[in-house]
């Protein structure tokens, strides 16, 4: 995939969490920034790296965002090969 989709992917998948405080809110203590600051670098690659990384994290999270936007489980994951640090290897 290319950064750009990626990009664009993490960017629907940020407008889903800030529907949910609860979720924003722990996106936010675990990133170590305000809400605010989210949403005004919401165009930075890595931040929208960590969004991705988070969605991959919450299993429920993931699959209420796939349901609701028809898209196939699989697809996050290859998005964020596409952003920084997406090409580490995997460990698990």
């Amino acid at each position: 995939m290319e950064q750009e989709q990626a990009e664009i992917f993490a960017l629907k998948a940020l407008a889903f969490l800030a529907q949910n405080e609860d979720k924003m809110n722990i996106f936010a203590n675990l990133s170590g920034l305000g809400t605010g600051d989210i949403l005004q670098r919401a165009g930075e690659p890595e931040l929208l790296a960590g969004v991705v990384d988070f969605f991959l994290s919450d299993e429920e999270l993931l699959a209420d965002f796939c349901n609701a936007n028809d898209i196939h489980p699989d697809t996050p994951a290859r998005m964020r090969q596409a952003l920084p640090g997406g090409d580490l290897p995997h460990w698990t």
